[in-house]
């Protein structure tokens, strides 16, 4: 007879009652990846941080590369604060957004994480995308709104790519305070309305300037009637 007692299978899947934040499993997973790097780090490590079962995380992030990448966009989040970035006064946004971006990827710890180039760089791109473009989108409002933040989430990618992922010698060697100066009329430009008032004709093309501008003449049927040209007398 086997008198072994069997232990108690830990419930798997999402627990009841008060499970662990999302945060808490973040926090743990930024620190063993700073620690050991995304290849040392394994997801039962990370659960045995956080103190939650392994399935806890497959649930809320779906795989190690799913977690890695809401480490990243936490770490980008929190430099970008809305209240502390977008808050204040508009004429200084600019610098703000700026000084933010290099505020983030000056730090150590930051450079680190991104060190893991394909995973860094798909979370950074996922973040600018769906995250910061549709809160300028939502704080800057108007008719225009996605076009402005657009081009600013443009200006700030590029901020990034050159200086950071794949740096140029020309804007590597700028320090934060020279890259504000340098960057901050074409994020002023962005940020602005633009101008009000009837949409631009296109320029004449060439039918149009032997009509004079007047749309072509349609036979019976929809199709337009050549145009006629005046012989030279």
């Amino acid at each position: 007879m086997n008198n072994d007692v069997t232990a108690p299978a830990r419930p798997r899947g999402r627990p009841r009652g008060n499970p662990p934040t999302r945060e808490s499993i973040v926090a743990s997973a930024r620190s063993l990846f700073l620690e050991h790097g995304y290849r040392g780090t394994t997801l039962r490590a990370v659960a045995a941080a956080a103190g939650v079962d392994p399935a806890l995380i497959s649930y809320h992030f779906g795989s190690k590369k799913g977690l890695f990448a809401d480490v990243m966009q936490f770490q980008c989040a929190t430099a970008l604060t809305v209240d502390e970035v977008l808050g204040g006064d508009p004429a200084t946004l600019p610098g703000r957004l700026i000084d933010a971006v290099t505020g983030l990827w000056e730090d150590a710890d930051f450079r680190r994480l991104t060190a893991r180039g394909d995973e860094a760089a798909e979370a950074i791109r996922e973040y600018l995308e769906h995250e910061l473009l549709a809160r300028l989108v939502e704080f800057l409002g108007g008719r225009d709104a996605t076009a402005r933040a657009t081009a600013v989430v443009t200006v700030l990618g590029g901020l990034v790519y050159t200086r950071y992922l794949n740096p140029l010698p020309t804007p590597a060697a700028l320090t934060p305070a020279e890259a504000r100066h340098v960057l901050t009329p074409a994020l002023r430009a962005a940020l602005s309305p633009g101008p009000r008032g009837r949409t631009p004709r296109p320029a004449p093309g060439r039918a149009d300037r032997l009509t004079g501008g007047a749309p072509p003449f349609r036979r019976r049927g929809g199709a337009p009637a050549p145009i006629s040209r005046t012989r030279r007398q």
